[in-house]
């Protein structure tokens, strides 16, 4: 696995990053929503430790960037599991040593029992997941965290695609709308614009992506 070189953005870097992963692919796939996109992100092959790893710091790198104040994190089962647990590694690395959390689908019945695993729901609790589509697990953790008496901080992300959903907001926009808490990325579809701009190999993909942000994109 390459490294990225240093001189660029944590953005750029992860972008380079989910490339030399086969994450971040660009042709023609069809989305869920029967759209034809340029471009794919499959977060599931980040599945090596050192991707792991790497995905942690970076997931730090954002959420140190953006400022945003919270006193641990939740990832939702099944995905956010090792999310948040890469996340963690990665702010103690940077000197943040945080509790975090992860919940079951279904309450344990024996030993110590509940819903979550990990530390005690309290104070901000940041969630972590890899992308936002429908928001249902968003919904989800935030039911869970305001249940335990503590409070959503915010959302954090590997991708913000910026593209509208069934009406005139994205995703995103519409879960920042719902539960008025910010929702931070690592990169989003400025910074995949900035990427097949700089790189000779991916010029062909330009205006592809320029064309489906034109047709599905939502304003910065």
């Amino acid at each position: 696995m390459t490294q990225p070189p240093p001189t660029l953005s944590f953005r750029q870097q992860f972008l380079r990053f989910a490339l030399d992963c086969d994450v971040l692919r660009f042709g023609e796939f069809k989305t869920k929503s029967g759209r034809l996109s340029p471009y794919f992100f499959n977060s599931g092959l980040f599945n090596s430790g050192e991707s792991l790893r790497r995905l942690g710091a970076y997931y730090a790198d954002a959420v140190l960037a953006a400022g945003v104040p919270f006193d641990m994190t939740f990832g939702p089962a099944y995905k956010g599991i090792p999310l948040v647990s890469a996340l963690a590694i990665g702010l103690a690395e940077k000197g943040h040593n945080l509790p975090y959390a992860f919940n079951r689908k279904e309450a344990k019945d024996h030993g110590e029992g509940g819903l979550i695993v990990g530390a005690p729901l309290a104070g901000r609790v940041l969630i972590v997941d890899d992308v936002i589509t429908a928001g249902t697990s968003v919904r989800e953790s935030v039911a869970l965290i305001r249940a335990a008496g503590a409070t959503p901080a915010g959302v954090l992300i590997m991708l913000d695609r910026r593209e509208r959903g069934t009406g005139t907001l994205s995703a995103v926009q519409e879960v920042e709308a719902t539960f008025g808490i910010p929702v931070v990325a690592i990169a989003s579809l400025p910074d995949v614009l900035e990427l097949v701009a700089t790189e000779p190999a991916l010029h062909a993909h330009q205006q592809k992506i320029e064309s489906y942000r034109a047709q599905y994109g939502v304003p910065s």
